[in-house]
């Protein structure tokens, strides 16, 4: 079987959860089957790189579709399914799946109907990806959702898709690079105290991962709690403005306790983090399943994680961290959200005043990725999707 894998995150140009999931997913692919990768930007090994940059100075969701016509164009001739993530590499997708009569398998990591937020950043655009990933999904031989949660939010919004090609595969974790790590040099040099409680967070600066929430609940932290975030790229100015604003609120009350790191670190530096903070803490308002949570988990830290989307699949409450309900619906009502922040802050403190606890959760969480979370069984789902997609394009072309 020879199957293109479609993405526009690629190594060693990852930034999000998909980009994440298809580094690691490939290389347990190609020890069963024939995959060729065809990715967006610049060069680099292992894949073939189409850059987006037509039309020049064209809304970037246009560029986007310039560059799946490049991706369609690079397809082998000897193929047997394509496999699309994100909406980026969706469309590419169908019309590889159109133009080398194919199935086309897409994974979702989000919906576009449920992060309207990317208005913000895709102003137009934001109509044509969700053009895009509705016409892929609609049309796919096969759908992933990377939970269970996932699964029943695409009935949700497309409920034209037939429920007979939607499946499950969760994403995964690689245990040997995620680990417990005794070194602490870059603690040491951004001037965190192991000697004292800490609470990470590791992600964007975007309105899906709830970054101003976890900004705003810190106010109410304990009185010498550090406060660790590595948080780059933001989506819009407006949320960079946002951001800024919350953080010097923050640090007008804990002062040198608040940490803030631009710069995105290097993979050595993140694990360091997970494994020596009490508490990492992930208050999205959106998460289809949350890789994060399991770097983090996979390194030992306990986890305080808002109960979205595919959260409570990952974080096992009361057993490897702790959860806070959410209401998305009630996002615009500023009574709500401001409770949503105290409940956050209150069950951090509840792990940051009870470290041996933190503990015991953080060893639970290793230990649950080893389990649960590996990524040769993740590859092996993933290999019996494509078969089934393939009787399904066979089934339905009759």
């Amino acid at each position: 079987m020879h199957v293109s894998i479609l993405t526009r995150e690629y190594p060693p140009s990852v930034y999000g959860g998909a980009g994440v999931h298809v580094a690691q997913l490939v290389p347990q692919l190609r020890k069963h089957i024939d995959v060729d990768v065809q990715c967006m930007g610049e060069p680099r090994d292992g894949a073939t790189a189409h850059p987006e940059n037509f039309p020049p100075d064209a809304n970037a969701a246009l560029r986007i579709l310039g560059t799946d016509l490049s991706m369609v164009a690079a397809l082998p001739p000897d193929l047997d399914v394509v496999h699309s993530h994100t909406w980026y590499a969706n469309m590419a997708g169908h019309l590889g799946g159109l133009f080398r009569s194919v199935p086309h398998v897409v994974t979702a990591h989000s919906l576009e109907p449920l992060r309207p937020w990317k208005r913000e950043q895709l102003g137009g655009g934001y109509e044509l990806s969700s053009w895009a990933e509705r016409t892929a999904y609609e049309g796919a031989s096969a759908v992933i959702g990377v939970s269970s949660a996932m699964a029943a939010d695409i009935l949700r919004c497309y409920p034209d898709l037939d429920p007979d090609k939607l499946h499950v595969v969760l994403n995964g974790i690689d245990t040997e690079e995620f680990y417990p790590e005794d070194r602490h040099d870059f603690l040491d040099k951004i001037g965190v105290d192991l000697d004292r409680p800490s609470v990470c967070f590791v992600g964007r600066i975007t309105r899906q991962k709830g970054l101003v929430h976890l900004v705003r609940a810190a106010r109410e932290f304990d009185k010498g709690t550090q406060i660790l975030l590595l948080a780059s790229s933001p989506d819009t100015p407006e949320i960079a403005k946002e951001f800024s604003e919350s953080l010097d609120d923050l640090r007008a009350e804990h002062g040198s306790d608040v940490i803030w790191i631009e710069e995105m670190a290097p993979r050595d530096a993140v694990r360091e983090v997970y494994s020596h903070a009490t508490v990492f803490a992930c208050p999205s308002i959106y998460e289809p399943l949350g890789i994060v949570n399991l770097e983090a988990m996979a390194c030992e830290s306990a986890v305080v994680a808002s109960a979205v989307g595919g959260i409570p699949e990952v974080v096992d409450k009361g057993v490897t961290g702790l959860l806070v309900d959410y209401d998305p619906a009630q996002a615009d009502d500023p009574a709500y959200v401001a409770d949503f922040e105290h409940r956050f802050a209150e069950q951090v403190n509840t792990l940051t005043r009870d470290p041996a606890r933190a503990a015991a959760f953080g060893k639970a969480g290793r230990q649950r990725c080893i389990d649960h979370f590996s990524w040769e069984a993740i590859a092996a789902q993933t290999i019996d999707v494509y078969k089934a997609a393939q009787q399904y394009y066979a089934e339905h072309q009759a």
